[in-house]
């Protein structure tokens, strides 16, 4: 089966978040297209005048973060990292309207997060 980006090529946008997410430890398959290109449209309207490269490789590990755990991350990449990480979720969580919320509550719905991270989210509040 033909991927719609295989028969037009992938933009430069995409290209540069599939390496920022394997520099988290994730492998860019395991994300799908429409959380990607979610991903690359929360940045454009969120980053502003910031380096595209360095937006996408915050998202993509907090990203890595919420489909890995917390475990996990720290395996594929530092403890530190993983903690550093840890801190942003939980401001994310606390103020609600961040990039770093949104991206956690993609991976929500999405499906693409692991249950400790889910298990941190009230959705009540909301």
């Amino acid at each position: 089966m033909f991927r719609l980006f295989d028969m037009l090529g992938r933009s430069a946008a995409m290209r540069a978040l599939d390496d920022a997410l394997r520099a988290s430890g994730v492998h860019p398959l395991l994300v799908p297209e429409p959380v990607k290109l979610t991903v690359i449209k929360l940045n454009k309207k969120h980053a502003g005048v910031r380096n595209q490269d360095a937006a996408f490789a915050e998202a993509s590990q907090l990203l890595a973060y919420c489909m890995l755990g917390h475990e996990q991350f720290a395996a594929s990449n530092s403890v530190a990292d993983a903690d550093r990480i840890d801190d942003r979720v939980e401001t994310a969580l606390d103020d609600g309207e961040t990039l770093d919320a949104k991206l956690i509550l993609l991976a929500l719905h999405a499906g693409q997060i692991a249950p400790d991270i889910a298990a941190r989210i009230d959705l009540d509040e909301a």
